[in-house]
């Protein structure tokens, strides 16, 4: 198949969605496919990253509220691309303006619909909450439900990585949708990683020595990761039990979360690791890995920690969730502080819990399954 995926979100600097983007453009090839991105940019250019891989973009303004970002602003132009290309596949990437843009492309390739975002749980529910029910939110907010029913209609099928996002998707009446996990690194993420000296390292940062539970946290620090909470759970256990938290990340909300570390010599805050081998040491390494966004469509950061053999603590909701073992990992309510503190302290008062690794999908298994399910669609409708 020639599969497209128009990808508003895609950055040079990197994110999930780029390296989710790159994944797919190695292992489409590989499994007999062709792979082209479409993504907004500077200029328009036409790269080739290998054999059948291509990244295209077209010549875009800048997002306002986040500058390594672009967005499409001309239909005509994307269109044309599509025309020329003449996909058998189109992916879309956003649940936004995108998805609709290329639902009113003329060609005939299935569409298909990837929800890397999950725009209810980053806002709506995270600001309402804590005064409105869930329905009465979904009631304020029925013209996005409108938009996006229309898009189950407007579209093939839509892919969802965790079953709470497509349980409510398909409960708020959306066509169409799909349970397709995705994937990590698994020949990178394993418990073979695991250094007691760096634990040590990281625990001194802490001001702790060996007896201490070392956490982990790891992502954006943007507002829907609720990373303060966190600071705020870990910091209230540390008074009375020898448990540190060293994060990693960059992003808009480093400030807010040093206002809540508070200068807490438990508490620690780095700058994200690049190197992929560095971070997945830290992750087979720590005793726990920690994660407070309940809108994570995959829960990159905790399906790693798991494959490293590594318990986790995340919140009852989101990707994040799909990854948590009743044996060895504790689930709280979602956006709730003191559950989160609940949590941290029953889990300090466990015996520190190893695995061999959870069997945690490939990203060759993930795509294996995703195309699979556009070849069973497509010889159904050259069937009919």
């Amino acid at each position: 198949m020639k599969i497209i995926d128009v990808c508003p979100f895609y950055s040079p600097s990197g994110g999930g969605v780029r390296t989710y983007i790159h994944q797919k453009l190695k292992i489409g090839p590989r499994l007999g496919h062709e792979i082209v991105i479409i993504a907004p940019g500077d200029k328009n250019r036409s790269e080739r990253l290998g054999e059948k891989a291509r990244l295209i973009t077209i010549a875009s303004p800048r997002f306002p509220l986040d500058r390594k970002y672009w967005y499409f602003d001309d239909e005509s132009a994307l269109y044309a691309v599509l025309d020329h290309e003449c996909p058998d596949v189109v992916e879309v990437s956003s649940p936004w303006r995108s998805p609709m843009t290329v639902a009113r492309w003329r060609g005939s390739a299935l569409r298909s619909l990837v929800m890397h975002a999950d725009p209810l749980s980053a806002y709506a529910y995270r600001w309402f909450d804590p005064f409105l029910e869930r329905n009465t939110i979904d009631r304020r907010f029925e013209p996005y439900w409108n938009h996006l029913r229309l898009l189950g209609r407007s579209f093939d099928l839509t892919i969802c990585a965790n079953h709470d996002l497509a349980r409510r998707l398909q409960n708020g009446g959306m066509q169409g949708v799909r349970v397709v996990p995705f994937g990590v690194e698994t020949a990178l993420f394993s418990p073979q990683h695991r250094d007691p000296g760096l634990r040590k390292s990281l625990l001194a940062h802490c001001g702790l020595d060996t007896k201490g539970r070392l956490l982990v946290g790891a992502g954006r620090l943007a507002p829907e990761k609720r990373w303060p909470m966190v600071v705020e759970a870990v910091t209230a256990v540390s008074r009375h039990m020898p448990v540190g938290l060293v994060l990693f990340g960059d992003g808009r909300e480093r400030r807010s979360i040093l206002r809540a570390i508070a200068g807490n010599p438990h508490v620690r805050l780095f700058e994200a690791v690049r190197d992929r081998r560095t971070f997945a040491a830290i992750l087979a390494s720590a005793d726990g890995v920690i994660h407070g966004c309940e809108a994570e469509t995959f829960g990159m950061v905790t399906a790693e920690a798991r494959a490293s053999g590594t318990p986790v603590i995340v919140p009852d909701a989101g990707g994040a969730a799909d990854h948590a073992d009743a044996g060895s990992d504790l689930l709280y309510r979602a956006g709730d502080t003191l559950a989160v503190a609940s949590a941290v302290r029953r889990f300090c008062a466990l015996p520190i819990a190893r695995s061999p690794g959870l069997a945690i999908s490939s990203h060759q298994d993930h795509f294996e399954a995703l195309f699979g399910c556009y070849a069973t669609l497509l010889s159904g409708a050259q069937a009919a």
